[in-house]
């Protein structure tokens, strides 16, 4: 049964919602028009500039110049400003509009870089608009087509998330965290991952054990090393997110204090979560089973969960 949110809009194929809500083409559309507005404004003074300089050079030079210029505005201006402010222009701020990836991380230079070619050549500039209202309207998430190539999304970020706190790393798998390679991780199987562990509660156990097993085995596929014998699911994924949340943040905010995550360690029902046999991991995991199966479950019959105890 598909699971709905009043705070969400965004659906993964799971049907696990994530506490974003997709903005909409009217609010799109209004951010847009204010960032046309700056830029064509940015363009005038530099003809004006360029009308004071071009009487003094030839007719080849003047037109360089007037193409750098024109690249320059359409393309290295936007680049910029969305990059440095991590999927924020000027018409989205002030919409109160943000593009992420489509896992809900910040966008990076690429991101951004894709979305300004394609806005030239295929969105706005060269097709009047057309092919972004198009694009937007015939896509489920309002996407255009800078965004497809992208993997992007448009959020309203002045949305109140009531959504329930995601659970932090067990400290005693940092070390291990620490040597995952997740390269291969896809975006989509990420945003996945995240959307489960925060909205679990609003799920049926039947459910969200079989999706936490499911996910689980998808994403030891592609991350390495496998994770420690009898690791629950749920600690998997939420120690594979809490890494790649934490390389993402050292990428823009520069060298991160080392140790457990100041949130503190997450305790389930009946008492703080323990690794089999009480004690950390030591040095390099050993490879684990696979497939992934689930631990025993507890010795109380009433738990219908598998035996590990979604976030609170």
């Amino acid at each position: 049964m598909r699971q709905t949110s009043r705070v969400s809009d965004l659906v993964t194929g799971e049907a696990v919602p994530l506490e974003l809500r997709l903005a909409k083409l009217p609010s799109r559309a209004l951010a847009v028009v204010l960032d046309l507005l700056i830029l064509g404004a940015l363009w005038f003074l530099m003809l004006l500039l360029l009308s004071l300089i071009v009487p003094g050079v030839d007719g080849a030079l003047a037109a360089a110049l007037a193409i750098a210029g024109t690249v320059f505005v359409l393309v290295v201006v936007p680049t910029t400003v969305e990059t440095l402010t991590r999927g924020k222009s000027v018409g989205k701020a002030a919409a109160g509009l943000r593009v992420v990836r489509d896992d809900g991380g910040p966008i990076r230079f690429r991101h951004a870089l894709v979305r300004a070619l394609a806005g030239v050549f295929a969105d706005f500039v060269l097709t009047f608009g057309v092919g972004a209202v198009v694009c937007s309207l015939l896509n489920s998430r309002g996407k255009r087509i800078g965004d497809l190539l992208a993997g992007t999304v448009v959020v309203r970020e002045r949305i109140p998330s009531t959504s329930a706190p995601m659970p932090v790393m067990d400290p005693r798998l940092a070390e291990w965290a620490a040597a995952l390679e997740l390269s291969l991780l896809p975006d989509r199987l990420a945003m996945a991952a995240r959307s489960l562990l925060a909205r679990a509660p609003q799920l049926a156990p039947e459910i969200r054990t079989r999706l936490a097993v499911e996910l689980a085995n998808e994403v030891s596929a592609v991350v390495s090393p496998p994770p420690p014998p009898g690791l629950p699911p749920w600690d998997y994924l939420a120690a594979v997110l809490a890494e790649r949340r934490r390389r993402d943040a050292l990428r823009y905010a520069g060298p991160a204090p080392t140790g457990p995550s100041p949130g503190g360690l997450y305790q389930p029902p009946g008492g703080p979560y323990q690794l089999p046999g009480g004690t950390p991991p030591a040095g390099p995991p050993p490879a684990g089973p696979s497939p992934w199966q689930p631990p025993a479950p507890p010795p109380n019959p009433s738990r219908t969960d598998g035996g590990f105890a979604p976030p609170s």
